[in-house]
């Protein structure tokens, strides 16, 4: 497999990763009481102390290394509270106020935004596949949260709010540590960024104080979001960002609405009508128009 290809599947790989964790963190929140910031502490901290120790482990010299230079201890301060904390707690306080899938199709507007920011930071124009891809996603987006009606909304005020939140969030979470992994390993940059950001919210929340109710499942949920929601995804993206840069990163990770999707209309039985799916196409639909005859 050449480089490309590995970054490609590493993107996807990523995203239904990402998706699938989202419906463990509604199963965690809904049906058993456990907070979002408790669970925010305890994966930050264990996916990054996990990611770290495996730095120092392989003697990569970017874990300490990454410290010595203040604008870049600067720059890694503020992607693991901005970028790294912002995305995770917005992502998955949406889900608690509404469900995985709508929370996660929210956020998938992220595309879009950096397509946006790419282009009037370099003086170019979208193209027309650009345009449709901004009307397709603000349709999508409306569709979903007011079912075409003009007077409600299908969710809460505070869940829409969170949801584009953490839709501007992972736009940050993908631009902003682009110095930083032209430096340094993805191994450290990530792994920092996680444990800055666990130790940040263990202010709001210690991790030791767990709540809700207990038992093998919210157990075994727990340690699917820290392992296969956070450890392994966030490495893979990012390395992924490495290879393929970051909007072709972000375009594959259609994967992530789409599973999300699935898994909580089949695991958690979430209502979803005719309407809120040709949201979600809608907005799926933006990462295939940006891809449409793409210039460098």
């Amino acid at each position: 497999m050449n480089a490309h290809a590995k970054g490609v599947a590493m993107a996807l790989f990523a995203a239904t990763l990402w998706g699938v964790s989202g419906t463990a963190g509604q199963f965690l929140f809904q049906q058993r009481a456990v907070g979002v910031e408790w669970l925010m502490a305890v994966r930050m901290l264990s996916a990054g102390s996990l990611l770290l120790l495996l730095g120092i482990f392989q003697k990569d010299s970017h874990v300490w290394g990454i410290w010595h230079e203040r604008g870049d201890r600067l720059r890694l301060l503020v992607f693991g509270i901005a970028g790294m904390l912002t995305v995770q707690y917005t992502y998955f306080a949406a889900i608690k106020h509404s469900n995985a899938a709508t929370a996660t199709i929210l956020q998938f507007s992220a595309p879009v935004m950096i397509a946006i920011y790419l282009a009037a930071r370099y003086g170019k124009r979208l193209n027309l596949f650009g345009y449709l891809a901004v009307l397709s996603g603000i349709l999508g987006a409306f569709l979903l949260v007011t079912h075409g009606r003009l007077d409600t909304l299908a969710i809460s005020p505070l869940a829409l709010v969170l949801g584009i939140a953490s839709a501007v969030s992972l736009a940050l979470y993908t631009l902003m540590p682009g110095k930083l992994l032209r430096k340094y390993s993805a191994v450290s940059v990530i792994g920092w960024g996680l444990f800055i950001g666990g130790v940040v919210i263990s202010f709001v929340k210690v991790p030791w104080q767990a709540d809700g109710i207990w038992d093998v499942y919210a157990r075994l949920n727990v340690l699917f979001v820290v392992v296969f929601g956070t450890l392994i995804p966030f490495y893979m993206y990012l390395r992924a960002v490495q290879i393929i840069g970051g909007q072709k990163a972000s375009l594959l990770t259609s994967a992530e609405p789409l599973s999300a999707t699935l898994i909580a209309v089949l695991w958690l039985g979430v209502p979803f009508q005719a309407v809120d799916w040709l949201g979600a196409m809608l907005v799926v639909a933006t990462v295939f128009l940006l891809a449409i005859d793409r210039k460098p």
